[in-house]
């Protein structure tokens, strides 16, 4: 029989953006599935916002309240990126750094064995090493962004020491005092080893080329795809008008339309997406969080001219909507995370990247041909809405997409390969746990 091992205490510490707590959060309760305690670390409200703990994990999944200190020119109760605009996160970057000695407090009480951080946190590494608790780096990024970007920084890096100086990324800072690839660089090297969001089957090449440049080893531990059982929740009058809305589509001809928490649409990107939907001549879900536009007027809920599309105003369940048989295409930004939702159910993608990580991740998925990018202009960089409504067309007329898109969904919706990446990790975990200092 194989000996049974000591239950582990692991902390879990996302940054304050909630396209990195979700990633997170689904990992903490991976590995509470396995019995271990966890520690799920995160301001009040955002700690409020999650979605409930499964009954059967709450006996190992604690959620860890810490208040986020008060920092001059950030609101009040901000206290994730959503709820700012772009030129305040350094603010709340500053807010978050604060909180250094309640979580030191934390972990002195509690000593876990492990702490699973983001980015952001370059001030934890002293206090780990102090308490004898291991730290690992996990990147809810792709493989390929990972590698991409790694590799700009170290170009970057060997021309300025030809040049006898640091590249500004790492010294140039903002208003927290600190750079990002400051904190990326010293939380990395820090840890035991980075925890990649990604699988060999989809990423492999990327992994083997983080594994030869980086450092640290890089891990991954699978996609961490939401869960396709849906509770029935009764109550939920917004599902029940979406999908009242959806059955009334044909099947296959609704694009669903969304740029995640963090995009905020100008009033140019606004208007050529809206004519771009227009143009192209299929009904359209679209899910508008943020909206930076003075000009444009929109009710919680609004039919478009046409009569055609639906603007959605409040939160909407995404997975449910990208499993609907009427959903034919989704029209997204390319975060890591809503392309693994929509090639979970097969969804095939028209890609409109607005920054970073998002074009490489665009780039990759045009290349395996389960979705279609929009073409920018090479002088601007602006997309028009004729070059929308012809990545549209191309994506939900032609059958090629759809079928690659099924194909590499029967990877990335496959259960047990996720689930084997965790085991291996919650196992490293297990083994190589550190004996705690008294």
């Amino acid at each position: 029989m194989a000996e049974q091992r000591e239950k582990l205490h692991v902390v879990v510490f996302p940054w304050l953006a909630f396209g990195h707590i979700g990633p997170f959060f689904e990992l903490a309760k991976l590995i509470a599935q396995k019995g271990h305690k966890i520690s799920f670390i995160s301001t009040p409200r955002n700690i409020h916002r999650l979605p409930k703990v499964p009954k059967s994990l709450q006996p190992f999944l604690d959620l860890i309240e810490l208040p986020l200190p008060r920092v001059e020119k950030l609101p009040e109760n901000a206290e994730a990126t959503m709820d700012i605009p772009h030129h305040l996160i350094p603010y709340l970057k500053l807010a978050f750094d604060g909180l250094e000695q309640p979580l030191a407090k934390f972990l002195e009480r509690c000593k876990p064995h492990w702490i699973i951080y983001d980015f952001a946190p370059y001030w934890l590494p002293p206090i780990t090493t102090e308490l004898g608790i291991l730290c690992i780096s996990f990147s809810i990024f792709s493989a390929t962004g990972m590698y991409s970007i790694s590799e700009y920084f170290m170009r970057k890096t060997s021309e300025s020491q030809r040049n006898k100086d640091m590249p500004e990324e790492v010294i140039e800072t903002n208003e927290s005092g600190v750079s990002d690839m400051f904190r990326v660089i010293i939380t990395s090297e820090a840890s035991q080893f980075t925890a990649s969001r990604s699988c060999m089957e989809i990423e492999g090449e990327a992994l083997k080329l983080c594994n030869s440049t980086f450092s640290k080893p890089v891990m991954p531990i699978g996609l961490l795809p939401p869960s396709l059982e849906f509770s029935e929740d009764s109550n939920d009058e917004n599902w029940d008008t979406i999908l009242n809305w959806l059955d009334k589509q044909e099947k296959g001809s609704v694009v669903y339309v969304a740029f995640g928490s963090e995009v905020t649409l100008s009033d140019e990107d606004f208007t050529e997406i809206t004519k771009g939907l227009e143009m192209s001549g299929f009904p359209y879900f679209w899910v508008l969080k943020k909206q930076n536009t003075s000009n444009v007027r929109l009710q919680d809920l609004l039919e478009n001219n046409t009569g055609k599309g639906l603007v959605w105003r409040t939160w909407a369940p995404q997975m449910r909507i990208l499993a609907h048989r009427s959903v034919g295409g989704f029209l997204t930004h390319c975060g890591w995370s809503s392309v693994i939702e929509g090639l979970q159910v097969g969804c095939p993608l028209v890609m409109l990247p607005f920054q970073n990580e998002q074009f490489i991740i665009a780039k990759h998925m045009e290349e395996k041909r389960v979705g279609v990018k929009v073409q920018r202009s090479e002088n601007d960089e602006k997309f028009s809405r004729e070059s929308l409504a012809n990545a549209l067309r191309a994506v939900m007329l032609e059958k090629t997409y759809k079928s690659e898109a099924e194909e590499m969904s029967k990877i990335v919706g496959d259960k047990e390969l996720h689930q084997k990446y965790i085991d291996e990790f919650v196992e490293y975990m297990e083994i190589h746990k550190p004996v705690l200092k008294d």
